[in-house]
């Protein structure tokens, strides 16, 4: 973060000061108290289960110099405000205008599925070019994308923030945070289609980026995708379209896969053409290379070095195609983050792609799916029973229908697919039924925290 004295601080949120307004802000600004160090500014938000301003006597131990909160305290100097996750944003909007004023180039990126990947990829590229924010994990609402902002400092040439919705005017409200001048928008799929009701609702919310983008900037649109190709109807900024097709600007071309599912292909683009050796796993990676390579190229680099950059890139954010091989010879698949009818066809296809003796999809429910649930979840089973999976373990009473949906596809209940009560349950049966050679996919929504279930199979074959 730039330097700031505790007047600007306040000047900046709106906020009123208790203390030295002179003292200044040197380090990072923080929600955890556990990573306070000497310097750092200290936001105490109350959640839903702790209140960050129990936590300000640690902060002021651990060397915080101020602290954002609702009210004074004794323990340090405080801004006062009367919301802090809002103050943090207005902080984070005021020292986005000074960077961008000293050149930071910022990037957006949105869309259904693929965000944090997308956003892992393009931030190693960018890095070739020059000094680049892009943290691993999903920093993508009111308190990531601000904390993303902050991150940055004078040095900062290229700044990456990924961007998610809950609902109608949170993109556009987080562009108002930090406005970018490159908008990546990659797909329209059914995440969160319980709150936004439709697809149409969906392309709605992500165009709000797209919507955003200042004349003289460009919006990344992947042409394979109709909903969003025709968000180039809702911006004045310059259109550059990615995908597979030949219509697309920023094209992939002769896609292959090797045998640990990681895609080659021939990136085309400005009338060159260079080719590039995906390090991350998964043939849907292709279109989000493509992204990433589209908004690299309009933050100014050039093809060679984009194709480059991306062949060297590797996953960086935990539980997203997460590959682990255990000792006896098990490939454990970790892509427990979350989940959705889109990203589930992603994974299987990559379960597909990998080589191994047997290929095994454990599955947890997909969230947010409103009234299309049931059917997306028994379509879901179909689907891997079609895509060549030997044994579906449908996890947790939300996956029964996924069970169902392979039984109807014709796989034995109970051999070829079988649905277990919880986590527990999993673990044991796959305890029982893994051998050298089995290749496992472990998938579902975060909120069902079958990333858990990952880490025991890798414990369980450690030093086998």
């Amino acid at each position: 973060m730039i330097e700031l004295t505790l007047a600007e601080v306040a000047a900046l949120t709106g906020g009123a000061l208790t203390g030295s307004a002179d003292a200044a802000v040197t380090g990072a600004v923080t929600l955890d108290s556990r990573t306070v160090a000497a310097g750092d500014l200290f936001v105490a938000v109350a959640g839903e289960r702790v209140d960050g301003h129990h936590f300000l006597p640690a902060a002021a131990a651990a060397g915080a110099v101020a602290a954002i909160t609702t009210r004074p305290d004794g323990a340090l100097p405080c801004v006062v405000v009367d919301d802090p996750v809002a103050a943090l944003g207005r902080l984070a909007a005021g020292v986005h205008t000074r960077l961008v004023a000293g050149g930071l180039q910022t990037l957006g990126i949105t869309g259904s599925s693929g965000k944090t990947s997308t956003k892992d990829l393009l931030g190693q590229v960018l890095a070739a070019a020059g000094p680049t924010v892009s943290p691993p994990g999903s920093y993508n609402n009111d308190i990531g994308l601000p904390l993303t902002v902050l991150s940055a400092d004078e040095q900062t040439r290229f700044l990456v923030l990924e961007m998610g919705s809950r609902g109608p005017g949170h993109i556009a409200r987080l562009c108002r945070v930090a406005r970018p001048r490159v908008g990546v928008v990659l797909n329209v799929g059914s995440a969160h289609l319980g709150e936004f009701g439709s697809p149409e609702g969906i392309a709605a919310a992500k165009g709000e980026l797209i919507e955003a983008l200042p004349e003289d900037g460009t919006a990344v649109l992947n042409a394979d995708d109709p909903r969003v190709l025709a968000m180039a109807a809702r911006t004045r900024a310059h259109v550059l379209t990615t995908g597979r097709g030949e219509g697309a600007a920023v094209r992939a071309e002769d896609v292959s896969l090797d045998d640990a599912a990681r895609a080659r292909f021939t990136l085309a683009a400005a009338g060159e053409e260079h080719p590039v050796a995906l390090q991350v796993v998964g043939e849907h990676q292709v279109a989000n290379a493509l992204s990433a390579a589209g908004a690299a190229l309009a933050a100014g680099m050039a093809p060679a070095e984009v194709a480059d950059a991306l062949s060297a890139a590797g996953p960086r954010s935990r539980w997203r195609m997460e590959v682990s091989r255990r000792d006896d010879g098990v490939t454990v698949v970790n892509d427990a983050y979350n989940a959705n009818p889109e990203s589930m066809r992603a994974a299987l296809a990559a379960l597909a792609g990998l080589s191994g003796t047997r290929r095994i999809a454990v599955l947890g429910a997909m969230g947010e799916l409103g009234p299309d649930g049931p059917a997306e979840h028994e379509r879901l089973g179909r689907d891997a029973a079609a895509g060549g999976v030997d044994l579906i373990v449908a996890v947790g009473p939300d996956a029964v229908g996924i069970a169902d949906g392979a039984a109807a596809a014709g796989r034995r209940a109970g051999e070829e697919s079988v649905h277990v009560p919880d986590r527990a349950a999993a673990r044991e049966l796959l305890s029982e039924v893994l051998r050298p050679g089995d290749v496992v996919l472990v998938k579902a929504s975060r909120s069902y925290g079958l990333e858990l279930l990952a880490a025991d199979l890798l414990t369980a074959g450690a030093g086998a």
